[in-house]
């Protein structure tokens, strides 16, 4: 197993919250704990679910899982209750890691078995699972329908990742890493902690509501500028939304991000308007891509090898290639499948996505294959593409641009402040527009309140669920193409 390294026992230290202080020995203590009372239970190689915050246990756990070869199941804690039961019963989870009892009680797991940790462990009766040999985590997604599902992924698969983006960071010397996603989100979980162990950096993983996250959808960008300064963090990820609310309200030079070296984001398309003045404002900001199928990250742009646009070069472990309709597909390595199904005899993993490499090997996303709109006049039309714009002002905090089979396209637009009229939302428009051949450009739109993952039409990681979007506002999308040819 490719794993973290155990030979950088002088890192002090090498995990740490606001109570907690981990060197290698420390951690090492701890997931030798947690195994043991993984092994005491009435079924030790059962998969086991882990449904907490932040904290270097939910790593110790991780670790723990990983040594014994048992398979862990993250649960979001912005699922829902009913995706969390879909997730236990298709995994066969028999035991759950938590701080509250009565969420263990809740789910069907009431026999506490006493492990030295500050998260809990209680185990249920066993479960019928799929088999589950060769995986080490199912990460349950929640997409854009109701039901998540799962990725089985390998624990080898999940650190060539990790050694990939460590190879194109190293030169860095980064020290303090600082998680701002939770860790059941993969991008955080690979990306994040396993890439600064390599690093030989310090993982500092506080609750989430201290460096800004707030409940399942709100982030405040004060309380994370405050973090990052009293870490020192050095590196971070971030989706687009909160570069977007950093951005919004640092100074230039801001002295709360001096420490900062390396900040990636991804999880969504980011504006590349919004990257230049992240950077003009001293954010060291590069965008990647990535799929859960494929344990995070696909493509990054690094420091030296940067081309705002793009999502960078595909990491040293990636293969990829453009199909003949310019869908991006993407060579899937090792025993990478979904719960409950075969390994897929085609290797070559069709993304979704409309994308291109120009003569420098930097990839492109262009947008989504199953979003393009065919306009009443026949012209296809990614509705991303006027959308990166509108996002790109500064006025518009979300947009979605519809209008297939129609004479002209519009937009459900969300501003980016209450301060911002319709005056300055039009004027935000016509700039984009300015920039836009006429079959693309923007004829009418309407003010719509936040999408977020609280009202199901966004996902954890900012992606708008579009066709609940368009459903939830059908009557005021009718209303955008009245009288048309009349």
């Amino acid at each position: 197993m490719r794993g973290w390294p155990s030979n950088i026992s002088g890192i002090t230290p090498l995990l740490a919250d606001t109570d907690t202080s981990w060197n290698a020995s420390a951690l090492q203590s701890r997931i030798g704990s947690i195994q043991a009372a993984l092994e005491s239970r009435v079924f030790p190689r059962a998969p086991v679910v882990i449904l907490a915050d932040n904290s270097p246990d939910w790593i110790a756990i991780d670790l723990a899982t990983q040594a014994m070869n048992i398979p862990l199941i993250p649960l979001p804690t912005f699922f829902t209750p009913a995706q969390w039961k879909h997730a236990i019963e298709t995994s066969g989870a028999q035991a759950i890691f938590c701080s509250e009892a009565q969420y263990a009680h809740a789910l069907g797991f009431r026999a506490k078995i006493s492990c030295d940790s500050r998260l809990h462990l209680y185990e249920g009766p066993q479960q019928s699972h799929p088999d589950t040999r060769g995986t080490q985590k199912i990460t349950f997604t929640s997409g854009t329908t109701g039901e998540p599902k799962g990725v089985c992924l390998s624990s080898d698969e999940q650190w060539q990742v990790a050694h990939a983006i460590h190879a194109g960071i190293a030169h860095l010397g980064l020290k303090r890493h600082l998680c701002l996603l939770p860790m059941s989100v993969l991008l955080e979980n690979v990306a994040g902690v396993y890439t600064a162990m390599l690093c030989g950096a310090t993982t500092f993983c506080p609750p989430l509501s201290e460096t800004g996250m707030i409940g399942a959808s709100s982030f405040d960008p004060v309380l994370c500028l405050d973090a990052i300064q009293r870490y020192q963090a050095e590196s971070v990820i971030l989706l687009p939304q909160m570069l977007q609310a950093l951005t919004a309200i640092a100074e230039k030079r801001d002295v709360r991000i001096k420490s900062l070296k390396f900040v990636a984001v991804g999880g969504a398309r980011t504006p590349s308007s919004l990257l230049h003045a992240a950077r003009e404002k001293g954010f060291p900001v590069y965008e990647g891509y990535g799929l859960t199928e494929c344990c995070s990250v696909v493509a990054l742009n690094l420091p030296g090898q940067d081309r705002i646009g793009s999502v960078g070069k595909p990491l040293a472990n990636r293969q990829v290639r453009i199909a003949a309709d310019g869908e991006l597909e993407v060579l899937i390595t090792g025993d990478v499948h979904y719960l409950g199904q075969p390994e897929p005899a085609q290797r070559w993993l069709p993304t979704g996505d409309i994308g291109h490499m120009d003569a420098d090997g930097y990839l492109y996303i262009d947008g989504r294959k199953k979003n393009v709109l065919v306009t009443g006049y026949g012209r296809n039309v990614s509705p991303e593409w006027p959308e990166s714009l509108l996002l790109g002002t500064g006025v518009v905090a979300q947009a979605i641009v519809l209008g297939d089979a129609q004479p002209y396209l519009a937009a459900l637009i969300v501003p980016a402040s209450k301060h911002h009229d319709r005056a300055c939302i039009q004027q935000a428009v016509d700039q984009c527009n300015q920039a836009l051949p006429d079959y693309a450009r923007i004829g009418r739109w309407i003010k719509v309140e936040p999408f977020s993952l609280a009202n199901g039409l966004a996902t954890a990681n900012g992606r708008l669920k579009r066709a609940a979007i368009l459903q939830r506002y059908q009557e005021q999308i009718n209303s955008l193409y009245e009288n048309v040819g009349a």
